[in-house]
């Protein structure tokens, strides 16, 4: 079968004894090792590039991909989201290449998630790194500045972009964060107060936003 057309069942991050080693999906695994059209080039292409340390993070709403780089952190993604194996292509083309390793970065990326979700923090201290499009890199600077425990619609936050009129425009770009939770695009609603939409699921997006509005703990689970 051509590995085009092989769909991934679920990634192995939901599997601690594997997820650990691997970082690649293909059949319903991710496998670091398998070759395919294309892995010589794509590996060309990385030799001098940024490595990206990545591994799993248990949290209350479930396990989460977590990469960084020397310069900052670069992905914070739920593990069962199904765009997550594009996140990290797209982290290897703009950043590096994804490798299972532990990074200075990541343990305070899951120290500072910790106290988060236990209603101790409300603003992470962290060097980040928003690889993206001009737009894209605009609306997720904007999302850093909405406050904890605040909302502000699609409408808004293309205005603060720059981009009066481009909800729709602020809406994909919202959608296309790679850091969640960090990058608050959770606190993105519609202007009639409706939740929208959330790569990692309205259930969590109201958990987030009641956790910010009232200091909700416990598990999601």
């Amino acid at each position: 079968m051509d590995w085009r057309s092989a769909r991934p069942r679920r990634p192995c991050w939901n599997e601690p004894s594997r997820g650990a080693r691997c970082v690649r999906w293909r059949r319903g695994c991710c496998t670091g090792c398998a070759t395919r059209p294309g892995r010589a080039r794509d590996q060309r292409m990385s030799a001098n590039r940024t490595r990206v340390a990545t591994r799993r993070l248990d949290t209350p709403l479930g396990p989460m991909v977590a990469g960084a780089a020397d310069d900052g952190v670069c992905l914070l993604e739920f593990s069962d989201r199904p765009l997550l194996p594009n996140q990290l292509r797209r982290v290897e083309e703009r950043i590096g290449r994804p490798t299972a390793a532990d990074h200075p970065h990541l343990d305070r990326l899951d120290a500072q998630l910790a106290e988060y979700f236990a209603g101790k923090r409300q603003a992470f201290d962290l060097p980040l790194m928003l690889k993206g499009t001009g737009f894209q890199e605009r609306v997720w600077t904007r999302l850093l500045e909405v406050p904890y425990g605040r909302t502000i619609s699609y409408d808004e936050l293309a205005r603060r972009a720059g981009s009066p009129g481009g909800s729709r425009a602020a809406g994909r770009a919202n959608g296309d964060n790679r850091i969640a939770i960090v990058v608050p695009c959770h606190r993105v609603i519609r202007a009639n107060g409706d939740l929208g939409g959330y790569g990692g699921g309205l259930r969590r997006k109201r958990f987030l936003l009641d956790l910010e509005a009232g200091g909700l703990q416990g598990s999601f689970l």
